[in-house]
């Protein structure tokens, strides 16, 4: 009688989606190897859609709107146009609708952005590198890859507490990007510009190219992927400071 191999059953990974948010801190080969073979996408972006609305309600409930919008308003030069009254009558429309309208952009933002950026980079690589990538798995690695949004997203509420409110700027709560080099009264598109320039900024970028290398490693390097991102975040970065400057 012949031996017969008897195969013993492919045991299912086991997926913690939670866990996976400090692999990809701590260990984001091997994670980004997990995320490819079993893509999963909503752990990440709940944490970072909750996170946001807290920071704005506790700087709402620190700091206050008006002093908020009336910066703003400072940098403004078509405001700066206008009359006192004027400026007053603007000033208290923004005080009233403008924190539910930032309420809802944080609500909105890190899934929308996420997609985006998912299918931007989907349909890059595939088209480019044949990488044959199915779009959950790209939306997995970018959702994932946004996970040092988190730790900002900490160090912001820790600024909260312990910074003078005179001095948050909700547009910057935490130092990691080069405005830490400018005075507030320079240009918008400078601030927009230097503002992109951030550590919370790169860090998701490497490890998106980390896990997309990951999920196509015969078709795309690391350093290869990492350069199209590179270039679709010049793209948006130049969009961003041509648009600031043409409304300032």
């Amino acid at each position: 009688m012949s031996d017969v191999a008897v195969q013993a059953p492919e045991v299912p990974e086991r997926v913690n989606s939670f866990a996976r948010i400090f692999g990809v801190l701590f260990s984001p080969k091997a994670t980004f190897e997990s995320i490819a073979r079993r893509p999963t996408w909503l752990a990440p972006m709940i944490v970072l859609t909750v996170l946001p609305l807290i920071v704005i309600g506790l700087f709402g409930h620190r700091v206050g709107w008006r002093s908020f919008f009336e910066k703003q308003m400072q940098g403004n030069s078509r405001v700066q146009q206008m009359t006192p009254e004027q400026q007053e009558q603007a000033l208290e429309l923004q005080v009233k609708y403008g924190p539910p309208f930032v309420y809802v952009i944080g609500a909105v933002a890190p899934v929308t952005i996420a997609l985006i950026i998912a299918a931007v980079l989907w349909g890059l690589f595939n088209g480019l590198a044949g990488t044959a990538l199915k779009f959950k798995t790209s939306l997995g690695i970018v959702a994932y890859a946004s996970s040092p949004g988190i730790i900002r997203g900490l160090l912001g509420i820790l600024v909260l507490f312990l910074k003078d409110p005179a001095t948050v700027d909700l547009q910057n709560l935490v130092a990691s990007n080069a405005t830490i080099f400018l005075s507030n009264d320079s240009a918008k598109w400078l601030l927009a510009l230097t503002r992109s320039i951030d550590i919370f900024t790169f860090w998701p970028m490497i490890l998106m190219a980390i896990g997309y290398h990951c999920a196509a490693p015969k078709k795309l390097s690391t350093g290869a992927a990492f350069a199209w991102i590179f270039v679709v975040y010049l793209v948006i970065v130049l969009a961003t400071v041509g648009l600031t400057a043409a409304v300032t």
